[in-house]
């Protein structure tokens, strides 16, 4: 495609359409990028067992020291600061803290450094909240500390390796001794499992302290994947871990219980289940019984199995299967009994259950055709299931409680848009946080029994204000029917929008399963960047496909083994649907996303020549065979399973058909979707003969940050827009891209 643009930026046409647009500023990426929009939020909140107070963790530039406060919940006044950095010798500040059981000790992070999205390096010391002594955990870089529940104790993993430390004594104590780097790890997860399973702490203390469970990996036949460190010496360094392609060798796992009065530690049998994974563990309130979910290669079937410890035997409890795959959540839950609730997806929407100990349904405590979207907890007093749901339409959230029966349902959040909640301990109160399209966060004190609010705890009502003062639009929600599906979408339109001029089309998307973007929530760095180039003259239209979440399994999951199909079906739709109205140009529409959101828009730049003029696509997934084994895999089964399922739908397979203007961009260190996936797809386009734009940032991870380097990022991707997309005039033409 042959574009004639004009290089001159669209805003200074537009910015004095109108007084009221002229009194306000025009968003730069500076602002966004350098702190202007910067949202209060409320710092690592505990709440104490009394459930009258709550500690927060805070930080004095003016003495720099890092300090845990405790207040009053009715009341918000400070009651007491309970560690003081300054009263700490060693330490300047303080990351991250958590509290024994009892309360009588605090585990203070320290000097932490991140591994991979979730694992990180840290030094730690325990504070004995009453004799005010300080305890070095570990003279060793560790992960994981976590208190035994009488508080006398610290397991932790270092070198692959598990260790327990006795608090009184001092004495450190390692309990495995094979761990070896990229071959064995005890107890800590491996990169896989962190990325996709969501955890990096594979060990447990049972209710006694007197056992500890784990899960050990094998990863001696993983492939090895090895990256590039460029650095600032003369030679680069390599980073080589295990990590399983999509139908390669995983880890192989294995279950142990380790007892600390006899130091045995036996390994669990648990061939007679589908334990190819074993994504969670965690102990019932016996004791004695260990709880496991595990689940087979494909994912479509998981097994909840009990394991008793006295005599190393496992039976199962509960089997959840589908067709597709079924979910791995945190939301078991042991009450008193050790009865258990559980969620599924089994009635088509995600909902409540819960079961006898011995897996027993007793009823289905939710029902509906919404979603839950998150469990907050059970109170053993009162009865009552604390969650939070899409009742009120699928892009809003509100909390409620109900009781296990299913009976005398509440809602408390009171507010369209967006809340969630933060319990107090024993259930008596709850800091909602709202906020919606116009509103930033909002922190309230309400009572759990009726959501009545209690008090304002904090506002962003400054950042709203600085907002206003700047050229913005509304957020215009609606659904849009393409394929026969009823779709989420919202427009952000310039701020001086005239129907009877025709605009540039600029969608957003990510359109991973499950994934939402089109939500009644206050918005992000994208979102800012967005209302930057809508006031430039630019429509942005962001659309949630099929596959999408939060509509209930069977849209969620139509994708299975299709990745890419359905999603780019939707996305062109609804861009030829767009392009039809009165005041959107089709000749100028195009498309960007991050991840899956740039697999997708490579894919629709490539599939649909004659309705996409332009694409970026910013680390993207270029071929699901490039990558990992549990994501893919769960929605897609092996490549060599379904290679057409893999083929078909990777961008690579398409370059031939590319007319329009391409930015691609990755960063050179990402351990996620390896710029081998940006390579592989450079030298497809090379060799079909396509002319690019495309930037690599050296040493960046999967997420492109650090220094300048979004700063960067976005002003070349704004730079494109306005180059593939603006506005032509019949002055100062130039002729770019394809």
């Amino acid at each position: 495609m042959i574009r004639l643009i004009s290089i001159r930026v669209l805003f200074l046409f537009l910015a004095v359409s109108t007084s009221t647009i002229a009194q306000q500023k025009q968003i730069t990426l500076e602002d966004i990028w350098g702190g202007t929009f910067s949202a209060e939020r409320l710092d690592v909140l505990r709440s104490l067992k009394n459930g009258k107070e709550y500690s927060v963790l805070n930080y004095s530039r003016e003495e720099s020291a890092s300090t845990v406060d405790v207040f009053n919940y009715e009341s918000g006044k400070k009651v007491r600061t309970l560690v003081n950095t300054k009263d700490l010798p060693g330490i300047n500040y303080i990351i991250s803290y958590e509290f024994s059981d009892d309360e009588s000790k605090l585990l203070l992070a320290t000097q932490l450094k991140q591994i991979y999205r979730r694992s990180s390096l840290g030094t730690y010391y325990v504070c004995d909240l009453k004799s005010k002594k300080l305890t070095l955990v570990s003279e060793k870089q560790i992960q994981e500390p976590t208190f035994s529940p009488d508080g006398s104790k610290i397991a932790f993993g270092s070198d692959n390796n598990l260790y327990i430390k006795d608090l009184a004594t001092g004495v450190e104590m390692q309990i495995t001794t094979d761990g070896e780097k990229n071959s064995i790890i005890n107890g800590i997860t491996d990169w896989v499992y962190e990325e996709e399973f969501a955890f990096v702490r594979a060990f447990d203390w049972n209710k006694e302290g007197n056992k500890l469970a784990f899960i050990k990996f094998d990863e001696s036949e993983v492939p090895r994947f090895s990256m590039d460190v460029y650095g600032t010496e003369l030679y680069p360094s390599q980073q080589v871990f295990k990590y399983p392609k999509a139908g390669d060798p995983n880890a192989e796992v294995s279950l142990h219980i380790y007892d600390l009065a006899s130091k045995n530690t036996e390994m669990v049998a648990l061939d007679g289940y589908n334990s190819y994974y074993i994504p969670r563990i965690k102990w019932t309130n016996d004791p004695n019984v260990l709880s496991a979910q595990l689940t087979n290669r494909h994912q479509n079937v998981v097994d909840l199995v009990f394991v008793d410890a006295a005599t190393n035997s496992a039976k199962l409890v509960l089997q959840e299967k589908d067709d597709a795959y079924v979910d791995i959540t945190d939301n078991l839950t042991f009450l008193n009994d050790n009865s258990f609730i559980w969620t599924s997806e089994k009635s088509g929407w995600n909902h409540i259950y819960h079961y006898d100990k011995t897996g027993k349904l007793i009823n289905q405590v939710t029902n509906g055709n919404w979603e839950v979207t998150n469990y907050y907890g059970f109170d053993q007093n009162t009865g009552r299931v604390y969650y939070q749901s899409t009742e009120n339409g699928s892009i809003n959230r509100d909390v409620y409680s109900v009781l296990r029966s299913g009976k005398n349902k509440v809602r408390l959040s009171d507010k369209t848009g967006t809340n969630s909640a933060s319990f107090s301990a024993d259930y008596t109160y709850y800091i909602n946080t709202f906020s919606d399209t116009e509103t930033p966060y909002v922190f309230t004190l309400n009572k759990a029994k009726t959501g009545e609010k209690i008090r304002e705890i904090k506002n962003n009502t400054a950042l709203k204000a600085k907002v206003d003062s700047f050229v913005t639009s509304p957020k215009e929600f609606s659904t849009i029917k393409v394929n026969g599906a009823e779709l989420n979408m919202y427009l952000i339109k310039p701020k001086d929008f005239d129907p009877n001029k025709k605009y540039p089309l600029f969608m957003y998307q990510y359109s991973g399963p499950g994934s939402q973007q089109v939500a009644n929530r206050w918005g992000g760095a994208n979102d800012y960047w967005h209302q930057m180039l809508a006031q430039q003259g630019y429509i942005i239209a962001c659309v949630d496909g099929r596959g999408t979440g939060l509509k209930g399994r069977d849209f969620k999951k139509m994708t299975q083994k299709e990745l890419g199909k359905y999603e780019v079906e939707d996305q062109v739709a609804a861009a030829q649907h767009l392009g039809s109205l009165e005041y959107i140009d089709a000749d100028r529409i195009g498309i960007w996303g991050w991840s899956y959101g740039g697999f997708m828009s490579s894919n629709c730049l490539f599939q649909a020549p004659d309705t996409f003029a332009m694409a970026i696509a910013v680390a993207p997934v270029t071929s699901w065979r490039f990558y990992d084994t549990i994501y893919t895999e769960r929605y897609m089964q092996t490549p060599q399973e379904n290679p057409s399922g893999y083929d078909e739908n990777s961008p690579i397979s398409h370059v031939n058909n590319l007319k329009g203007d391409f930015l691609l961009v990755h960063g050179s260190a990402d351990d996620n979707v390896h710029v081998q996936n940006t390579m592989r797809l450079v030298e497809a386009l090379i060799q079909a003969d396509k002319d690019f734009e495309w930037m690599i940032y050296p040493d960046k991870n999967h997420g492109i940050y650090g220094g300048n380097t979004r700063l960067h990022l976005y002003k070349k991707m704004t730079r494109f827009i306005n180059e593939s997309l603006g506005e032509p005039t019949a002055e100062e033409h130039i002729q770019i891209k394809n």
